[in-house]
């Protein structure tokens, strides 16, 4: 990982410094605390790649995107490329003492599956709670794939097949995260292959490009091909809101990033997200959030 400091959060771009340089390194989140300084463990922190953690001990309490996550044993999390988080955080503030692996991964590396293009698409769940039995499937999977990464550094270099253990990682990956792509959504929300599923993701990705400039589901409707009523439909049977209260939810996460980790003054944030008045901007902002701009900055401060 390489750290770049902007303003109050952390861009961490993917680096494996171990001898295989890979799209993918495996380590403890003991490993992780030692790698960052302890100022930056405590700061927010955007990354350019995946990560997967599961928690075998230890409590704690992670934060992505402004939503809080109890970590204990048997949770999942996967975060993804461009969200902003906090490490797993005990009580007094400092990194938690948990017993977790992180797989650390680049967005190309794994295989190609059509299974998993929704996992690492972006758009699905950040945490799961697994049950014992799953639990124990993820962690033997965890397991394996950890055991092929550290035969790396027990194994002299020149007995050391590169090209074929990057593939055996790349293979291990995938099916892990297949395993990803059957659990339930830990919200009960329809999986990917509920009727609608690709309208939705389609919009999904069309909104991730475009959210800055246009929030009317007519624009993206006509840019996709269906009519506004179809994408609607789509995005109520996968998550329970329309394609506006998604796409209004979209610029107002946006808004809360460049809030709380940017000086920007308010209207210039505004401005950035389509609003050409300062105004509007804040009863949309407030409509959605529950407060104004301003008062929102100074309690993540």
């Amino acid at each position: 990982m390489v750290e770049s400091g902007q303003h109050d959060v952390i861009d961490i771009a993917y680096d494996n410094p171990d001898r295989l340089h890979t799209g993918v390194e495996v380590l403890t989140f003991d490993a992780l605390k030692l790698r960052l300084k302890g100022s930056v463990a405590r700061r927010p922190s955007r990354l350019d790649f995946h990560q997967l953690m599961l928690v075998r001990g230890g409590e704690g309490t992670a934060m992505v995107d402004f939503v809080t996550y109890p970590c204990a044993r048997g949770t999942l999390l996967h975060l993804r490329p461009g969200q902003v988080q906090r490490l797993p955080y005990g009580t007094d503030g400092r990194p938690a003492d948990l017993d977790a692996v992180l797989l650390l991964f680049t967005a190309d590396f794994p295989p190609p599956l059509p299974a998993t293009s929704e996992v690492l698409d972006g758009f699905g769940p950040v945490a799961w709670p697994l049950p014992p039995d799953e639990f124990a499937t993820f962690d033997r999977a965890v397991t394996e794939l950890e055991a092929e990464y550290r035969t790396v550094h027990t194994t002299p270099p020149a007995d050391t097949d590169v090209e074929l253990t990057a593939a055996l990682l790349r293979q291990l990956l995938g099916a892990l995260l297949i395993r990803l792509a059957r659990l339930a959504d830990p919200a009960g929300r329809p999986g990917p292959a509920a009727p609608g599923a690709e309208v939705y993701l389609a919009f999904r990705r069309e909104l991730e490009g475009s959210f800055a400039t246009t929030r009317s589901v007519e624009e993206y409707a006509a840019r996709l091909g269906y009519s506004p009523r179809t994408l609607t439909r789509a995005c109520l049977a996968a998550t329970g809101r329309s394609a506006k209260q998604l796409a209004d939810a979209r610029v107002a996460l946006q808004a809360q990033r460049l809030l709380a980790h940017t000086d920007l003054p308010v209207a210039a944030i505004g401005r950035a997200l389509g609003f050409t008045e300062a105004t509007n901007f804040g009863k949309f902002f407030a409509r959605e959030t529950g407060r104004a701009p301003g008062e929102f900055r100074r309690a993540q401060r």
